[in-house]
């Protein structure tokens, strides 16, 4: 069975936000084969979600919740229907602290999960410094970072990349 496509999230099985399983949708009632492996952000605690009902929006009004926070989208001055997409409609990802959705070119940028190990020890000690805690590392944290970090470990450090301009952004979390 072929996911649904999700422009904000474009292979959620990649990033781990949703992954094989026969465990019955609390939404739809189906076994589908998958689940989604975050959090939906409601008053009951809901344990399964299939990919299909977040994808047209059934989960989130189910259950009345969320899947991302939407105040950075606010902030960014995206309009109501991406925001509505991104926090409605859209898989969220696990992190450490509140997930943060980034933006670019009015419109929120693609999540494509945690920065391959060598992707980070290939930028410049600069880069690195910029895009992780707004430039407030120091070169030993960067040398640091770049010695030890592993995806899905503390740091998480994850991409982000523009649907327009095609610019990656990137987003640390820690616990």
């Amino acid at each position: 069975m072929k996911l649904p496509i999700f422009k904000y999230h474009p292979d959620p099985l990649a990033t781990g936000a949703v992954k094989r399983s026969d465990v019955v949708c609390e939404c739809c009632g189906q076994a589908r084969g998958f689940v989604y492996t975050s959090h939906l952000y409601c008053a009951e605690e809901v344990e399964a979600i299939c990919p299909w009902c977040i994808a047209d929006g059934s989960a989130a009004e189910k259950f009345r919740g969320m899947f991302c926070d939407d105040s950075p989208l606010i902030e960014a001055g995206l309009s109501e229907d991406i925001i509505d997409e991104v926090c409605h409609r859209t898989p969220c990802f696990n992190s450490w602290q509140q997930q943060v959705w980034l933006s670019c070119c009015n419109d929120a940028c693609e999540f494509h999960g945690d920065v391959p190990a060598a992707e980070l020890v290939g930028m410049d000690n600069e880069a690195v410094a910029t895009a992780f805690q707004g430039g407030r590392l120091s070169l030993s944290q960067v040398e640091k970072l770049k010695r030890y970090y592993r995806p899905g470990g503390n740091p998480a450090i994850y991409k982000w990349v523009c649907r327009h301009c095609g610019k990656v952004q990137y987003d640390d979390d820690c616990a």
